[in-house]
């Protein structure tokens, strides 16, 4: 009795091509946040201590050959000093000996590093017999206790955008190249958008700046977009797996959403200075609880990162263009043939289709 059609040597390789995908991602996830979180490790934090006598240098200089370059331990001469240097992101905590020792941190600028500064000073306290009294100069609102709300926006955000671009990309291939880019551009605003609903009124992530906010998330996610609607002239039914290297794996582990470069490993660290991610989740941070200060680098980041989806979507326009031109030596006796454009649209439904589930999946 028959038990159903037997696998074809096809079918199976069809079926073993889709995993490699999946696979792929297993492996780079695992990868990417297991090397970027899984041992948070100071090195190179800044501190610093106020004071400028013999025993502020000795404490200084002892606590930094200790720390064996976790901390980079340097003094200050006064209070303000060290609340200007917290409030300019230029150092994580400020310790402030005496008989009623106080620590000074910024948990805005990441809650981590301050847990992380706190529990360094509160055996320094401890080792003078002498409580230690915190002082949050940058507290986070009320609706973002721990400091990581903002990183679960971007989460939101690059998920909206880089879902959207399966879509576009695979189900409006038949659109011209400006169309598509012209509705990647509308899906960030409408992206964005919801962004800002839920940092605003939904959850309350931030308490003021939500049209700075809105404009930022806007830049990153027309960005993300723009650059996978480009990318998916080339790379087709891998664009998924691309935008998620670009755009997940590498993205949200530079974020410093969770932890900032000086809890990270080297590469991790270094990617923070100009990924996107990290020019939303720092942007935000400088405009709602720095004043704005180094803004303007962070916005640099994400405009880049905006000019180069342009820059990638005016040159696919140019390659589909070249791929579609119809062959001037045809003889007109001839009956029309299919064209390019009309052969890849039949040949490519069915991956379209695959790679909109994968997306969705994912």
């Amino acid at each position: 009795m028959s038990t159903g059609p037997n696998p074809t040597p096809g079918a199976l390789r069809h079926v073993l091509g889709h995993l490699l995908t999946p696979l792929l991602m297993c492996l780079g996830m695992g990868l990417a946040y297991l090397g970027a979180f899984h041992a948070p490790q100071p090195h190179d934090l800044r501190v610093d201590i106020v004071g400028s006598g013999p025993a502020t240098q000795v404490l200084a200089q002892t606590l930094h050959d200790q720390a064996d370059g976790a901390l980079d331990v340097r003094t200050v001469p006064d209070r303000a000093t060290a609340s200007t240097a917290l409030l300019h992101q230029d150092s994580y905590g400020a310790y402030i000996p005496g008989d009623h020792p106080e620590l000074l941190v910024a948990s805005a600028s990441s809650d981590t590093s301050a847990m992380a500064v706190e529990k360094v000073f509160t055996k320094v306290a401890a080792g003078q017999d002498a409580p230690l009294r915190v002082t949050d100069l940058a507290p986070t609102a009320s609706g973002d206790p721990t400091g990581q709300g903002v990183f679960f926006l971007l989460v939101a955000v690059s998920i909206g955008a880089y879902a959207s671009v399966a879509v576009i990309g695979a189900a409006g291939a038949a659109l011209p190249m400006r169309i598509r880019a012209l509705l990647a551009a509308g899906t960030a605003l409408v992206v964005s958008l919801i962004g800002t609903l839920f940092a605003g009124p939904v959850f309350h992530l931030v308490d003021h700046g939500l049209a700075g906010v809105w404009a930022l998330s806007w830049l990153y996610a027309a960005g993300i977009l723009l650059i996978g609607v480009g990318l998916h002239t080339y790379l087709r039914r891998w664009t998924t797996l691309g935008v998620m290297v670009l755009f997940v794996m590498l993205n949200f582990t530079t974020s410093g959403g969770i932890y900032r470069p000086e809890l990270q490993p080297g590469l991790f660290g270094s990617l923070h200075a100009f990924w996107n991610g990290a020019g939303l989740v720092e942007g935000i941070r400088s405009h709602v609880y720095f004043d704005g200060h180094a803004l303007g680098s962070h916005l640099l980041v994400l405009v880049l990162w905006l000019l180069a989806g342009i820059a990638l979507v005016a040159l696919a326009g140019r390659t589909e263009a070249a791929r579609n031109a119809p062959t001037a030596e045809a003889a007109p006796e001839e009956a029309p043939k299919e064209t390019t454009q009309q052969r890849t649209k039949e040949e490519g439904s069915e991956d379209a289709e695959e790679e909109m589930e994968e997306a969705v999946a994912v």
